[in-house]
């Protein structure tokens, strides 16, 4: 969340379409994830994870628009910053999509993995 609030805020980077998704669901899971550590509920998987694997294949999605010619729509006559615009590109391939994909990948395979303690 930090990293996408950086971008528009402070680097004034106009978000697309699909950063507009992939925020609306990562936004949540901030707010999801703290009150189930801080409350030590586990429960709180059944939505966040949902909710991450989601925002997993928006930005995926976003970054095959990115990467793979031909994939994008071609849209002439549309308005604000196209979806296979590149802001950063990092080492020819880490992009903002690919950074919230990783966040998205991370996130879902620690809910996965993520085991409920018993009490003794």
């Amino acid at each position: 969340m930090l990293g996408s609030l950086y971008f528009s805020e402070i680097r004034q980077f106009v978000p697309c379409t699909m950063c507009w998704y992939q925020r609306i669901c990562m936004y949540p899971l901030v707010l999801i994830l703290g009150i189930g550590s801080f409350q030590n509920d586990f429960n709180v998987k059944k939505i966040a994870l949902p909710l991450s694997i989601i925002g997993l294949l928006i930005s995926t999605w976003h970054y095959l628009e990115q990467k793979v010619p031909g994939f994008a729509e071609i849209k002439p006559c549309t308005q604000g910053v196209p979806c296979s615009s590149e802001y950063i590109n990092v080492f020819e391939f880490i992009t903002i999509p690919f950074l919230a994909g990783t966040a998205f990948l991370l996130i879902s395979l620690i809910l996965i993995f993520t085991k409920k303690d018993k009490a003794i």
